[in-house]
Formats: structure tokens, C-alpha cells, sequence
């Protein structure tokens, strides 16, 4: 059996160029679909939950309507200013008799 012998001198390429026959060896994985389904899903439900919530303001606010609040009455706490004029010094006594 022969061998393929070269004649002559072939010129090697000074920039050699690494993976020429580049194979995609990573195939699409499933989870952005799964992603977009379980977006869409949620998607479905917010929008679902927005509409409920919506019809329950509307009965909140219909029904506050309807029934007027009473209103209230403020009371204001009126201080009375003391009769007499504090004592430190006395008061400082009975603390230290503590």
C-alpha cells in the first residue's frame, strides 16, 4: 500500500487558522420555552386578578357612596397651665430621699 507522498515543498500558512469546521455541539435547551409559557401563564393570571380587583373597587367605592360617614367630631384637649410654679430644688430633694 502506497502512502500519499507530497512532491515538492508546500508552503505553510504563517496565520493558521484553529477550528475550521466549527460543529454547534450545544442544541437549543428547552427552558426559554418553558420560560415563555410559564410568562404567559403569569401574564394570564395578573390580568386575571387586575379585572377582579378592579370590579371590587368599583363595588367599594359605589357602596361608600351610598352610605354617607357620619362626621366626626374633633375634640380638642384643653391644657390648663399649673397653679403654681415648679420647684427644682424641692423636687430634686425628694429624688435624692429615693
Amino acid at each position: 500500500m502506497g502512502k500519499n507522498k507530497q512532491k515538492g515543498k508546500k508552503q505553510k500558512n504563517v496565520f493558521h487558522v484553529v477550528n475550521k469546521h466549527l460543529k454547534n455541539k450545544h442544541k437549543a435547551k428547552p427552558v426559554t420555552t418553558t420560560l415563555k409559557h410559564i410568562n404567559v401563564v403569569k401574564k394570564e393570571k395578573v390580568e386575571n386578578l387586575n379585572q377582579i380587583f378592579t370590579e371590587v373597587q368599583r363595588d367599594v367605592t359605589s357602596v361608600s357612596k351610598s352610605v354617607a360617614p357620619e362626621p366626626k367630631k374633633q375634640t380638642q384637649v384643653v391644657r390648663e397651665p399649673p397653679k403654681e410654679s415648679v420647684n427644682v430644688d424641692n423636687a430634686a430633694q425628694l429624688f435624692s430621699q429615693l
